[in-house]
């Protein structure tokens, strides 16, 4: 079999790739597709898989896309989430399953094509959403009926060690982006929330411990109604390291994650683009004490008419075991490699553009998690 890494040389699909070429023996060639061969090519030295090869990638080419994609069997799209919809449609015109870190709604209207092709595509695989999709599908499967899934995440990590996920700190921060009209989900209604709003305590693994989360629109609150028919309400609150957080707060109170116009000599730029701009070039916004990935979801509801709330919660080796940043992208980047895995194995039954917790067998995708030292334990009340 062979399986294509789309932008499988970045910050997080690094992990992803290096775990295809560990764990994935039925794979007998992976290949990279890059914009930055330099990258590529170093990454691929650097693991020393002879099944690895590197190809230019320029995604902005749908039909170069396409052409690429074919013959292939599994695609693992690492790219950033601005090309989900466009990687999606390429899977679905060439017939060929395959999964990414992030979602679109829009990569929901190629369900009945892609079901038509006996294929699945399953977007948003990583971390969260991802690993906490699955975790709500296995705490539902407990309970009779499912009527609230609380989920919280601790997501440590420096505030720019990308471009992309910098913007995804400043896009959860962002008090202008449209998805703040649909933060959650509650009595059948979305609910708008500001940033810095939904307050709550949550105790984490111990190498985060306890934080104060918020609400963040998130991917896991748009798809769980639909997963799950009568539920109540859907939640999904994060938070970043203490120093990104009073950054962030900082930043937020004075308007400069709005689009305001400011001058810069002879140009205009939008407040939150020079902020993007600044952070990146700052060394300080590139380090950080303390890499790691805390998950904690609840699932509320009742068994047997009584009310009863299954708690599940993550933990991952440390920093000093895993080597520092890989701590954090490990805990995203593992889980789209076992998805894409499980998918050449057959394993996934599901057939369309599916999410995370109707796609994958939570079972079988937490064992796999836990070969590699990412743990999921359940608590109930």
């Amino acid at each position: 079999m062979r399986i294509l890494a789309l932008g499988g040389a970045g910050a997080v699909a690094r992990e992803a790739t290096r775990d295809l070429c560990q764990f994935g023996s039925l794979f007998r060639e992976i290949v990279i597709a890059d914009i930055d061969l330099e990258k590529a090519e170093r990454l691929a030295r650097e693991i020393g898989d002879p099944r690895l090869r590197v190809i230019p990638l320029d995604v902005r080419d749908e039909e170069a896309l396409v052409r690429q994609i074919r013959g292939f069997d599994v695609v693992m799209n690492g790219l950033p989430f601005a090309y989900d919809v466009l990687v999606t449609q390429a899977c679905v015109e060439a017939g060929v399953s395959g999964v990414d870190l992030a979602f679109d709604e829009a990569q929901f209207e190629l369900d009945e094509q892609a079901r038509s092709k006996d294929m699945v595509f399953i977007p948003g695989v990583g971390a969260t959403p991802g690993t906490t999709n699955v975790m709500a599908a296995h705490g539902a499967r407990h309970l009779d009926q499912v009527e609230a899934i609380e989920i919280a995440f601790a997501a440590f990590r420096c505030l720019a060690p990308s471009p992309g996920l910098l913007r995804t700190t400043l896009w959860e921060f962002n008090p202008e982006e449209p998805e703040r009209a649909m933060v959650y989900w509650e009595d059948g209604a979305w609910r708008p929330a500001l940033p810095f709003s939904g307050e709550k305590r949550v105790r984490f693994h111990e190498q985060i411990g306890e934080q104060t989360v918020y609400y963040v629109p998130h991917d896991e609150a748009r798809t769980l109604p639909r997963s799950f028919p009568g539920l109540r309400r859907a939640a999904v609150r994060g938070c970043f390291p203490p120093h990104v957080m009073q950054a962030m707060r900082a930043l937020y109170e004075i308007g400069a994650l709005s689009s305001t116009p400011i001058p810069v000599e002879d140009c205009t730029y939008p407040a939150i683009e020079l902020i993007a701009r600044l952070l990146l070039a700052l060394p300080a916004c590139r380090s950080n004490p303390v890499w790691a990935y805390g998950l904690v979801v609840e699932v509320h509801g009742r068994k047997d008419g009584r009310p009863r709330t299954v708690r599940l919660r993550n933990r991952h080796p440390p920093q000093d075991v895993w080597g520092g940043e890989a701590a954090y992208y490990r805990n995203i980047g593992v889980p789209l490699s076992v998805a894409a895995q499980m998918i050449a194995r057959g394993e996934i039954a599901a057939r369309g553009v599916v999410p995370p917790e109707r796609a994958i067998p939570p079972e079988r995708f937490f064992e796999e998690l836990a070969r590699r030292g990412i743990e999921i334990f359940e608590e109930g009340d």
